[in-house]
């Protein structure tokens, strides 16, 4: 008998001998299958975001770096916005002021804002409240940083809250970085029953002195 060599499996296009065309996206660093629909938010969505969180006028310049757009593009989105909100009679408006943008209260709406305050400072503080306001009190005038320095968290919501209770208030720009200063106010003595700051108990040789040291870290 004569050997014959074995079957071999004929093939046909796309078979498993053939190489699947690749599918997959034009870039290589892009994921597989990554959906389209995810794309960047819109610029006035963007521009809203970031200034719902902001504690301080944002300048346009600043905003254009962030969302990587032309500061003319960001300079007119801003005004529509802020014509927007007023035709809307929206609570709040976007106002732009020194030298930056930011959102506020409207004025017709401020009676309001200022019942739910007067009210809202019935409650107790919070632990994380009284431990700001007593670096604010001994270290006053102070800024966000420092405060937060000085907690070890980040503050901006409790002084916030204090600003708006009335205990504390702003006081000027630090000379060398800008930055907003607090310190308390009048109404901050008739609730703890002083007649000054010098009445307070000598806390303040218990608080960190290298505090500066301790910003340029967390910056």
């Amino acid at each position: 008998m004569t050997d014959t060599p074995p079957h071999e499996p004929e093939t046909t296009p796309g078979g498993p001998h053939d190489e699947l065309p690749y599918d997959g996206p034009q870039d290589p660093a892009e994921p597989y299958g990554a959906d389209p629909r995810q794309a960047e938010p819109s610029l006035r969505a963007g521009l809203e975001a970031i200034l719902l969180v902001v504690d301080e006028p944002v300048p346009e310049v600043t905003l254009a770096q962030i969302l990587e757009r032309p500061r003319h593009e960001v300079a007119a989105t801003l005004r529509e916005l802020a014509a927007e909100y007023t035709a809307q009679e929206r609570g709040f408006d976007l106002r732009e002021i020194a030298g930056g943008w930011r959102f506020y209260t409207r004025d017709v709406c401020a009676p309001l804002v200022e019942r739910f305050v007067r009210d809202g400072q019935q409650a107790r503080l919070t632990q994380a409240a009284l431990e700001t306001l007593a670096v604010v009190a001994y270290r006053q005038p102070v800024s966000r940083a420092r405060v937060s320095a000085i907690r070890g968290v980040n503050s901006d919501g409790v002084i916030r809250t204090l600003t708006l209770r009335g205990l504390i208030e702003e006081a000027g720009h630090d000379p060398e970085h800008q930055a907003v200063l607090y310190r308390t106010t009048g109404y901050f003595l008739e609730r703890l029953g002083l007649n000054s700051l010098e009445e307070l108990p000598d806390l303040a040789p218990y608080l960190p002195d290298d505090v500066e040291g301790i910003e340029e870290l967390q910056q």
